[in-house]
């Protein structure tokens, strides 16, 4: 296991997407768990899905700060795309650690809406490596994607393989993070470690997700659609295991070290953060319905069947996903293990709360 080299007691934090589901959930966790801590939140609060969602977050984040006397936390609407935010930030309050969660989301929405990916993936993630570059940082961790694996055979998905296929933009703008994050890394011995997530989801989730957007649905009689006849696979991560993966990570920054030729070796990584054990679609629904109708959202007599349409795949989705995660358990001791089932009761449980109390 690596040792810590990074001790976030104290330290200011910037977390870009601090509205978005795992940098939301992050904030709490360090709020929870470190003491001090100097947090600083940045989302562009955008409309990609229900800003209720994102307002609950932030007020659930701003009802734990209350109570966590020694450490502060701050917000800022604002967007990684603007260059003279970023560097304001930066200058004023030279964070430690940096983790960029702030991204437009979504395979799908990717083939419709390009600009908005090329904005905040692309031209928003340089202002954050520029950044870095200014006003150095000790570590900064960045969300990366499984969809980088694009169109790989070869199952579990290990973070040495060749990711040279990507089968939507989304993917190709986390894939080109990636990439700039080395160059970065080697040009200027930025720390940087970029994190592949495998389909998150929970409590408070994107409602684009499949799960939350299947219960929707299902709630107002429409049919849902599992795409290629139900024959997919989905490493299904529970977020506060990704959470938990994100806070170690953050503890260690890749060692600078020069190389043979006097010039540093980039200090970066990359790692999976999945629950190595891929769910049948169809199985996931079965799940899903099980505890949709336990938690009282949806009648016991429901007529699941009537709702569900088998259809082909779609332009940019993969078959499987599932992530090798033993370089993950190598280096940190650790491995998402929350169950399908209970990270589901979970989400069923709270979605009666926030939409039917």
């Amino acid at each position: 296991m690596l040792m810590q080299n990074v001790d976030l007691k104290n330290k200011i934090i910037l977390i870009t997407g601090a509205a978005g589901f795992v940098g939301s959930n992050l904030v709490m966790e360090l709020l929870k768990t470190v003491n001090p801590v100097h947090i600083i939140g940045l989302d562009n609060m955008n409309d990609y899905y229900d800003v209720s969602i994102k307002n609950y977050r932030l007020n659930e984040i701003d009802n734990l700060a209350k109570e966590c006397h020694e450490s502060t936390w701050t917000f800022i609407k604002g967007n990684i795309a603007d260059k003279e935010l970023i560097f304001k930030i930066f200058k004023e309050n030279s964070p430690a650690v940096v983790v960029n969660l702030a991204a437009q989301a979504g395979v799908r929405y990717s083939i419709t809406n390009p600009d908005v990916y090329v904005e905040s993936n692309l031209i928003g993630f340089y202002n954050i490596l520029e950044a870095c570059r200014n006003f150095p940082v000790e570590h900064l961790v960045y969300a990366s994607s499984s969809s980088v694996y694009g169109s790989n055979k070869k199952i579990p998905y290990s973070t040495d393989d060749k990711v040279d296929n990507p089968v939507s933009l989304y993917a190709a703008t986390k894939k080109s993070n990636e990439l700039l994050a080395h160059a970065y890394s080697k040009l200027y011995n930025i720390p940087s470690t970029g994190l592949r997530f495998f389909t998150v989801y929970g409590p408070a989730g994107r409602p684009d997700m499949a799960y939350f957007g299947f219960t929707n649905k299902l709630i107002k009689g429409e049919k849902i659609q599992i795409f290629n006849f139900g024959n997919c696979k989905r490493d299904f991560t529970y977020v506060d295991d990704i959470v938990e993966g994100v806070k170690r990570v953050m503890q260690h920054a890749p060692e600078k070290v020069t190389g043979e030729d006097g010039l540093p070796i980039p200090p970066y990584k990359v790692y999976n953060i999945g629950n190595n054990s891929p769910e049948n679609l169809l199985d996931f629904v079965d799940i899903l319905q099980q505890e949709l109708v336990r938690a009282g959202v949806l009648p016991e007599d429901y007529d699941f069947e009537a709702h569900k349409e088998l259809v082909p795949m779609q332009a940019g989705d993969v078959p499987i996903t599932f992530a090798d995660t033993s370089s993950l358990e190598a280096d940190f001791g650790f491995k998402p293990s929350t169950s399908l089932r209970d990270g589901i009761r979970n989400f069923a449980e709270w979605y009666k709360e926030f939409y039917m109390a």
